[in-house]
């Protein structure tokens, strides 16, 4: 990928127009790929949010160093995500360009008793669970009914019942958005800890994650994963638009039951609430905007630090 295709100019997308730069971004992306001020309130599991300037959805690893590369050439403000569902996008929306990982390549390979397993960042973590699962391929069933997709899942060091996906992961491939050039860092260097990565810090985009699993019984695993998936219905809000679990677990405290502790369970801002059934969980009721539960998190976090003096923080991504 060469690096010199367009003249750099320090400008924003407010400075360009907008037509300007679609027309630039249909010589490099197919015109169905690319949508111009989309509601992100479409793609994000809380349905809140204002429009993206640029909402594009990249298929494969060359569309996405082509709109890496003309987003960093032009000083285009590049936002990646991948199923939106540990993210709260501001009602004011997204200024620049919001860049969709939809790659889905998934590929097992045996070593011994070992398997490798190599999810595109785009694979949701429950179609994967499935594949797996089909295939008898043991290992995943904890993380099977996290709402994201294997990139997320990376990215965030995502986790349940125990387990978290950097007890898996061998590699990852990676875009290096400073060089332009594709990397494998082993998991030794992406520097993984609780919900944290290396990833939240380096200007890395990751393309496809390697994971090392065993073959298994099909029974064993129907029967794990389902236990599972029931749990998290019986004790999550699942029903309810949300991103997951709102606040990060604490040094030597759950932080869900300092939440329930303040008597915050069921507590209402506009739209927004303190899930009943885990207070741990902000929900969208129905027509929440993003400033109702960046209000209401704001709210927990003083009456939490008010009552038991520690500070709590979101786990969700915000932007």
């Amino acid at each position: 990928m060469k690096y010199n295709q367009y003249k750099e100019k320090k400008v924003s997308v407010k400075k360009l127009d907008k037509q300007e730069i679609l027309q630039d971004l249909r010589k490099i992306i197919s015109i169905e790929k690319i949508k111009v001020d989309e509601p992100m309130s479409k793609h994000t599991s809380f349905k809140t949010g204002g429009t993206a300037d640029f909402y594009i959805i990249a298929k494969t690893i060359e569309e996405v160093q082509k709109v890496m590369e003309y987003a960093r050439i032009k000083k285009i403000k590049l936002y990646i995500i991948g199923n939106g569902s540990n993210l709260l996008v501001s009602d004011e929306g997204i200024e620049g360009i919001v860049l969709k990982i939809s790659l889905d390549n998934i590929s097992i390979i045996e070593q011994g008793e070992n398997i490798i397993a190599k999810a595109g960042a785009g694979v949701k973590v429950m179609a994967l669970a499935q594949e797996l699962k089909k295939l008898e391929i043991t290992g995943f069933e904890e993380l099977a009914g996290i709402p994201g997709t294997i990139g997320g899942a990376n990215y965030m060091n995502a986790g349940a019942y125990g387990k978290e996906i950097k007890d898996l992961i061998l590699k990852t491939k990676v875009l290096n958005k400073e060089t332009g050039k594709i990397e494998i860092l082993k998991k030794e260097q992406q520097n993984l800890s609780y919900r944290n990565s290396i990833f939240k810090q380096h200007n890395y985009i990751i393309l496809e994650t390697s994971l090392r699993l065993q073959k298994g019984n099909i029974k064993e695993i129907d029967k794990k994963m389902n236990e599972y998936l029931n749990h998290r219905k019986e004790k999550q809000p699942t029903e309810y638009p949300s991103a997951g679990s709102t606040f990060k677990r604490g040094e030597g405290f759950i932080t869900a039951k300092l939440i329930d502790e303040c008597g915050l369970k069921g507590y209402t801002i506009g739209g927004a609430q303190i899930s009943e059934k885990h207070a741990g969980f902000i929900i969208n009721k129905g027509d929440a905007t993003s400033k109702d539960i960046l209000d209401l998190i704001a709210y927990t976090k003083k009456k939490v630090f008010e009552k038991f003096g520690v500070q709590i923080e979101e786990e969700i991504e915000i932007i």
